[in-house]
């Protein structure tokens, strides 16, 4: 099972006669912070974690892959 865990700051900034919104997410096991100057590029970076991803977990293989595999 994946566990992701992040703290969302939002924040907005005044740009010509625009506002802009701005996020950062920060990383609750290592403290890491990442700054994103949009909502799009905070969306891309959470989908890009989010993708499904092809992890092996030996408790959910059928008796047949374990077969074959060493103990």
């Amino acid at each position: 099972m994946t566990y992701l865990a992040y703290l969302l700051r939002l924040w907005t900034s005044a740009q010509a006669d625009a506002v802009k919104w701005r996020a950062s997410l920060e990383n609750v096991h290592n403290h890491e912070r990442l700054v994103f100057p949009d909502l799009e590029a905070l969306i891309a970076f959470l989908r890009s974690q989010t993708e499904e991803k092809t992890i092996e977990d030996p408790l959910t293989r059928s008796e047949s892959d374990r077969e074959g595999s060493e103990p």
